[in-house]
């Protein structure tokens, strides 16, 4: 279960994070989590250099140490990138300790400012730690590509359905979600420019 637009009671529990940037453009921010992965990621990189937009990705500093190169591919074509844990962490599950050691051990390979929990799911005790070092950016929009039960066609729907100016939008760049992601990602690409959206990447 997962939720496209997170309530409002969502966003007062992390107050703190950036759940929609605030634009009175149509500008749209797409973002990825999870990777970078062979063959996956470079897909997704193939997409945005063929509909010329940038995005930013938030790396599992695991998956950055075992696949430098597509890493390096996400930076050389000048993407945004976050830290996203280097193994992965639910915050829920992890002593504050632990996980603010994971994501200073995810900067060592992942240079940036900005920070997602993985899974949404941070207790507030890291989040305020986290914050005196990092945006910590959640959502406006979660694809759903990475959930078994939707199908690829509701995993556009989500998206099209939900987006507004300053949307963040959340897929994967992971073996989990690739079918989802790759039915859906070109056709909402294309159907947010139709719209007059623009994309930029967060900062």
């Amino acid at each position: 279960m997962y939720i496209v637009r997170p309530t409002y009671l969502l966003r007062k529990i992390y107050p703190n994070a950036i759940w929609r940037m605030p634009s009175v453009e149509k500008k749209i921010y797409l973002t990825f989590d999870d990777g970078p992965v062979p063959f996956i990621t470079p897909w997704v990189l193939d997409v945005l250099k063929q509909e010329e937009i940038h995005a930013t990705f938030f790396c599992v500093g695991e998956n950055v140490s075992k696949n430098a190169e597509v890493y390096q591919r996400i930076l050389d074509e000048k993407h945004a990138v976050g830290n996203h844990t280097y193994n992965h962490l639910k915050g829920w599950n992890t002593h504050g300790n632990e996980y603010v050691r994971n994501v200073i051990k995810c900067a060592e390979v992942v240079e940036s400012k900005l920070f997602r929990p993985p899974y949404g799911r941070i207790k507030k005790s890291q989040l305020a730690l986290i914050t005196k070092q990092y945006s910590v950016i959640m959502w406006d929009v979660l694809s759903g590509d990475y959930d078994k039960n939707t199908s690829p066609e509701q995993c556009l729907k989500n998206v099209t359905a939900n987006v507004r100016n300053g949307s963040v939008i959340v897929f994967h760049d992971s073996f989990k979600a690739q079918k989802n992601m790759e039915y859906a990602l070109p056709k909402f690409i294309r159907f947010a420019k139709e719209q007059g959206f623009v994309f930029d990447v967060l900062k």
